[in-house]
């Protein structure tokens, strides 16, 4: 072990979710919501492991340029290598879950269960006194959930596989929920953003490119809409709000922001009935409701506490 592994991490002091934190979210959910649309749009021309691959290639060249360029060498000597690792196997496990699961079961499904990662990241960091829950707030987690599934399940009929593609999703939402607990409790997690992301990005390119070959996943046709896709798939979702996302990791309490982040299937599936037509019925609206219950109350006791001292010195 180094003298830099040896030395204590410096933890940036978290705090609950502001405007500026909810109007960030809002967006990163919309653009997370709108990628699903994206892949599936091209997906006749690229496999979606394969989409991902690229788009994190392209991720990664432009991370390790900006990581070089602020830290030199010093980037993967500082302590943070071997966190940095962890993080990029789980962020890669994660996706070819994801990838895989669709091929058994429905989008629906599939989505439902990778956002369980809530729930895993909230039992992982439970015992940090900054990150704790109450029994109310616990209640929210789960009203939240249940809204998830109530505007999901249901509206496909049943797909060969079923239970198989439904275990990989569930098995993306816990590899999604560690690799949080895994940044906030590793030395990585005190690194800048773009480092953060050039780990989890490098890896995942190498583990899925791997992954595609292996399965025969890695054929592509250059045409004009894949590149289109690839591209908003690379600028907007892969550095644009994967910066954000790992800047507001480093600022706010990671149960909150996982949390707001059940909004981002049910854009899913707005965006889905926008441009691809899909149904949009009954169970989505009283979903939607659910869910926005659940973060409202776990996010009112933290909003209400930081808006009375303003109020007072007004």
């Amino acid at each position: 072990m180094t003298d830099n592994e040896r030395m204590p991490v410096a933890i940036p002091i978290r705090k609950p979710l502001d405007a500026r934190a909810w109007l960030l979210m809002v967006m990163l959910c919309l653009v997370w919501g709108i990628q699903q649309v994206a892949i599936k749009k091209v997906i006749g021309d690229i496999a979606p492991i394969m989409q991902l691959t690229l788009r994190f290639g392209i991720a990664a060249v432009f991370f390790a340029m900006v990581v070089l360029f602020r830290e030199g060498r010093r980037a993967f000597t500082d302590g943070t290598l071997r966190s940095g690792l962890i993080l990029g196997a789980l962020f890669s496990l994660e996706f070819i879950f994801v990838g895989q699961s669709l091929k058994y079961t429905s989008a629906a499904h599939a989505v439902v269960f990778l956002y369980t990662s809530p729930i895993f990241t909230a039992l992982g960091v439970r015992f940090l006194p900054d990150e704790h829950l109450n029994k109310a707030q616990w209640s929210g987690i789960a009203v939240a959930f249940a809204g998830t599934a109530v505007a999901f399940l249901g509206r496909h009929s049943p797909m060969h596989g079923l239970v198989l593609g439904d275990l990989l999703a569930l098995l993306g939402g816990i590899t999604w929920g560690a690799s949080n607990v895994a940044l906030r409790h590793g030395r990585i997690g005190s690194a800048i953003a773009p480092k953060t992301v050039m780990f989890q990005v490098a890896i995942a390119t190498v583990v899925l490119w791997i992954f595609a070959s292996f399965t025969h996943q890695n054929q592509v046709a250059f045409s004009q809409p894949a590149m289109l896709s690839i591209a908003f798939q690379t600028i907007v979702v892969s550095i644009c709000s994967y910066l954000i996302w790992f800047w507001m990791l480093r600022h706010y309490l990671t149960s909150r922001l996982m949390l707001v982040s059940f909004l981002t299937p049910l854009f899913g599936v707005l965006f889905g009935a926008v441009l691809l037509g899909d149904k949009v019925d009954l169970n989505f609206g009283i979903g939607s409701m659910l869910v926005l219950a659940g973060i409202l109350v776990v996010n009112a006791p933290q909003a209400l506490w930081s808006w009375r001292p303003s109020r007072a010195a007004n």
